[in-house]
């Protein structure tokens, strides 16, 4: 990583008291919904971002979800907290994905799909697994916000972007023009803040298989095929998807109900429209 790009994460301002108190909450024995809900209210930011995500046809609810214990009850725990983390850190970045091509909503929204594609597809898998993974996929491409902030102030982003547009390999591209890529950079933020090292370990080594630990490995493994279907460029198109499956074979993962939740998913998808 540059010097540059290290100086710019060194000078991220600090957390703000809500993702503090929701790191607190996420390493606690107890994660009671009460606990969470109060955390919660005190951030009308997250609360909005929130009840947004919630009532987006992606969850295929049945009807408007109009308050937060609301929210909550149907989410589940560890799936609002992902959703309350990746607003609260998308608000404390205070930037954009120009250099992506995405306006800065575009994060909460493909992070969504990517969470809702992991909890269908895991929750046929291994429950726990599912519950582990709920916060890392929801935040593996927070290093996008710096990458594309030094794209535009480097005056990279239209040379950058249409490198990305002519199909060549997201993280290779990113390593080309910016020596690092979206995961390492998304975990030396969170290693700047001092979150969790098993939040941590397990981005830190996506777009870096081959060199991930073997305790890591299985996760980041789904991690990086959840990040090939939900490509910010084209997220669950036909042929992201085909790639995804056929990355998901070669690392030896069964892909049947990957293919299953990718349809469940498109179909909901279908429905936003």
């Amino acid at each position: 990583m540059s010097t540059t790009l290290a100086n710019r994460i060194d000078s991220l301002p600090p957390l703000p008291e809500t993702i503090i108190e929701l790191e607190k909450f996420k390493k606690s024995k107890e994660k009671e919904p009460e606990v969470l809900l109060k955390i919660i209210e005190k951030d009308p930011l997250i609360i909005s971002t929130l009840l947004k995500v919630s009532n987006s046809a992606m969850f295929g609810f049945n009807s408007s979800i109009e308050t937060l214990s609301r929210a909550l009850g149907l989410l589940g725990v560890n799936f609002t907290l992902s959703i309350a983390f990746g607003s609260a850190i998308k608000n404390s970045l205070d930037t954009d994905l120009k250099a992506y091509d995405l306006h800065s909503d575009d994060f909460m929204r493909i992070s969504n799909m990517a969470s809702n594609l992991i909890s269908l597809w895991l929750s046929r898998v291994d429950f726990n697994l599912k519950e582990e993974l709920l916060l890392p996929v929801f935040l593996q491409e927070t290093g996008k916000f710096i990458i594309s902030d030094l794209a535009q102030e480097e005056k990279k982003s239209e040379k950058f972007l249409t490198a990305l547009r002519n199909g060549e390999d997201m993280s290779l591209v990113e390593r080309k023009f910016f020596n690092t890529t979206t995961s390492e950079i998304t975990a030396a933020i969170f290693k700047h803040w001092k979150l969790s090292d098993k939040l941590i370990n397990t981005i830190e080594f996506v777009d870096n298989i081959k060199n991930c630990p073997e305790e890591y490995k299985k996760e980041a493994q789904i991690l990086h095929v959840i990040k090939i279907a939900c490509n910010v460029l084209d997220p669950l198109s036909d042929e992201n998807c085909e790639k995804a499956v056929k990355k998901a074979e070669e690392f030896g993962i069964s892909t049947s109900p990957l293919k299953k939740a990718i349809e469940k998913i498109q179909d909901r998808m279908l429905d936003e429209e």
